[in-house]
């Protein structure tokens, strides 16, 4: 009990820090919130979006999971996709995996873990889709941060691909997509030139249109 006594403590003194920077700070945040950017990145504790970009608590619009995954049925992700998108209105959403990330290494094991296998199974599609580029890598952690590398390409595309992204281009709402990587042993985030920003970026499968689901209903 001790324990979670201090952390009362260092959230007074973390308050009272706040407040002695920008005395209406609070009530500032507690009046509206209108971050520009939702960060989609990994559960991990030592990967905190505010800290590592360097902004304030109403800044950033944060969605975290195990290896930052973007799942069509992860109803949780998607809810905050289209807040961030819908609501928000934030310009920018960024997917940010890391290197050495945990849930990327048990995926490329055999090994059982239990439940989460169910979703590390995302993963391993990514791992079976590009086996040929990864395995012949001979360095056992450059694979492993390969395919962290190639995990945040494919859920940057996710995003891409939901009706949510899509229909906010649709209506020209300025919004873009990036993809970056953090690594955990120089504090540094790098930017993996993945970005996209409208539809023509989508391959012509994946782009969702109104128009042909009505024609799909007529036709029914």
């Amino acid at each position: 009990m001790k324990l979670l006594n201090q952390l009362f403590i260092q959230n007074r003194q973390w308050a009272e820090q706040i407040k002695a920077e920008d005395p209406h700070f609070f009530e500032k945040l507690a009046s509206q919130q209108s971050p520009e950017y939702l960060w989609i990145g990994c559960s991990d504790s030592r990967v905190p979006a505010n800290e590592l970009l360097g902004l304030l608590p109403g800044d950033v619009f944060v969605h975290r999971n195990v290896a930052n995954l973007v799942v069509h049925t992860d109803f949780n992700c998607l809810s905050v996709i289209q807040y961030a998108v819908e609501v928000l209105k934030v310009k920018h959403i960024i997917v940010c995996g890391h290197y050495h990330c945990g849930g990327v290494i048990a995926a490329m094991s055999n090994q059982e873990y239990g439940l989460i296998d169910n979703w590390l199974r995302n993963i391993k599609d990514i791992h079976y889709k590009y086996r040929s580029q990864v395995d012949a890598i001979d360095d056992e952690h450059e694979r492993q941060n390969y395919l962290c590398e190639l995990n945040v390409l494919e859920q940057v595309a996710n995003v891409c691909y939901t009706s949510i992204v899509q229909n906010a281009w649709r209506r020209e709402q300025q919004l873009a997509v990036h993809g970056w990587i953090y690594d955990v042993k120089d504090g540094l985030l790098r930017d993996l030139e993945i970005t996209v920003d409208g539809l023509a970026q989508i391959p012509d499968v994946y782009r969702s249109s109104c128009q042909k689901v009505s024609a799909f209903h007529q036709q029914k």
